[in-house]
């Protein structure tokens, strides 16, 4: 397999719509002391208003041709999918609250919030990688969860970051802003809440 197959597969793979739906998973199992129920109530609440919805939003969206595809390389045309993402997540964070979520929950969701609006801030005049972003949040989360063990994970960031650049989605200082971002925003605030 060439470099350039590698990096779409990569891209995919482990993309932030991937990744946030396995996230709260992972955060909910932990959160509700591993009852399989409540797991997948929060889990899914989740996994539905951060990512499902608005990939289905900004895939629709390309489909008509209002952006160039369903990872919106056009920094100029980022604006509006982040909007749409950020009112569908402050929607998930509305039923986490009135639900009486776990705060772990709470948290994942305040960080991730977060780190949407600090790509949101960037992304009006430079274009940060949202990939590298969630794939570096993500495995800042799970660490503080469940410890220093799955830092194992951070070949994958840096495979994340590898594949963004190869298909020139990205600049090198755009993958390591977006690997730096995620844990510095999303880790800071997960952790603060918790």
């Amino acid at each position: 397999m060439d470099d350039r197959r590698l990096a779409h597969v990569v891209t995919e793979v482990l993309s932030p719509a991937v990744v946030v739906v396995l996230l709260p998973f992972a955060v909910a199992w932990h959160a509700t002391g591993h009852e399989f129920g409540p797991t997948v109530l929060w889990a899914l609440v989740v996994a539905v208003f951060y990512s499902v919805l608005p990939m289905a939003f900004i895939i629709r969206g390309a489909r008509r041709g209002r952006w160039d595809g369903h990872w919106v390389r056009e920094r100029e045309q980022r604006f509006v999918p982040l909007l749409m993402c950020l009112v569908s997540t402050m929607a998930g964070l509305l039923i986490l609250v009135f639900g009486s979520a776990p705060r772990d929950m709470l948290a994942l969701a305040a960080s991730m919030i977060a780190t949407l609006l600090a790509c949101m801030l960037i992304t009006r005049w430079w274009k940060v990688s949202v990939h590298a972003t969630v794939a570096a949040g993500a495995t800042a989360t799970v660490v503080l969860l469940y410890g220093p063990w799955l830092l194992s994970l951070v070949p994958l960031v840096a495979l994340v970051c590898w594949a963004r650049v190869v298909l020139t989605d990205h600049t090198v200082a755009q993958v390591i802003v977006g690997a730096l971002l995620g844990p510095t925003v999303g880790g800071v605030v997960f952790l603060l809440l918790r």
